[in-house]
């Protein structure tokens, strides 16, 4: 197949287009650079210009494609709800271009959309509009496509990792570095999903040659991470000492990222592994933080 492929030089596109191109496949990559454009030629992959602002450039790029895995999103956490919104206007443009065909597009999420809540597995049979995790958006648009006939697929992803990024675990470790010290909320035992980048791009590669339409697929190897497991290898990668602190002061220590630090967010990938025959080999995200470059 030909596909288009956008976040294309991104953390988890620069695994998947070898991922793609080993499988027989040819890309399309979608980059806003000259770097990324260069990037993109040497990995054997083709070139499109464009950015997810500019809806027209997403149409084109699905248009010359056989199929279209959607990779990219602003990364930018402290405007998150808006970052959502702008997924969605990003996913009705691709589908806009597939209308009409059987042409798969796979649009990416996150596993924790898929909780039921209190703390309970979240799983890929999980689809509930009125979660308040603002990324149900981007599947509320994929299953308006999807609704309107065109075939829509979903990658939710956990913590993806390799001992250089982790994550919004990395920014975890900014916020030590400012702060001097590492620190989780309570006892720490709220858990974080985690997979392992090669095993994400595997899976993204199997999910697109299926093209199940209307499936749900999460990327996770390991369940649930607590807390203070991650902040006790950040702390010992860092040599910083690692403190507990409540709820309420965890505003003043995380910012932006407290809506997150406390949660409890464990989810299966036991349907996905069924499903396409995945089984998540890779390294374990504290096997990746104790291996990580601090510098």
């Amino acid at each position: 197949m030909r596909i288009f492929l956008t976040g294309a030089t991104g953390f988890i596109g620069s695994a998947l287009v070898p991922e793609l191109l080993q499988a027989g496949h040819q890309v399309l990559g979608m980059t806003r650079s000259d770097a990324g454009a260069q990037a993109l030629s040497a990995a054997g992959a083709e070139v499109h210009r464009g950015t997810l602002e500019d809806t027209d450039s997403l149409r084109r790029g699905a248009e010359k494609a056989d199929a279209v895995i959607h990779l990219a999103f602003d990364h930018d956490f402290s405007n998150f709800v808006a970052n959502c919104e702008k997924d969605k206007r990003a996913i009705a443009a691709l589908g806009s271009a597939l209308a009409g065909s059987d042409r798969p597009l796979l649009i990416t999420s996150g596993t924790g959309v898929g909780s039921p809540g209190h703390g309970e597995l979240a799983t890929e049979d999980v689809f509930n509009t009125a979660h308040p995790n603002p990324r149900i958006g981007s599947e509320i648009a994929g299953n308006t496509l999807l609704d309107a006939g065109i075939n829509v697929s979903v990658m939710r992803l956990p913590q993806v990792h390799n001992p250089f990024r982790q994550g919004l675990v990395r920014v975890l470790v900014d916020i030590a570095r400012a702060k001097g010290v590492v620190s989780y909320v309570g006892e720490g035992q709220n858990r974080w999903p985690a997979g392992h980048l090669s095993d994400v791009a595997r899976l993204y590669r199997l999910a697109i040659e299926k093209a199940e339409r209307g499936a749900r697929y999460h990327a996770v190897g390991e369940e649930g991470i607590s807390t203070r497991e991650i902040a006790e290898s950040l702390g010992r990668g860092l040599k910083l000492p690692v403190t507990s602190i409540t709820q309420e002061e965890a505003p003043d220590y995380f910012g932006w990222m407290a809506m997150f630090a406390g949660l409890d967010m464990p989810a299966s990938s036991a349907l996905t592994q069924a499903r396409l025959g995945w089984k998540p080999t890779g390294p374990t995200l504290i096997s990746d933080l104790d291996q990580a470059r601090y510098i």
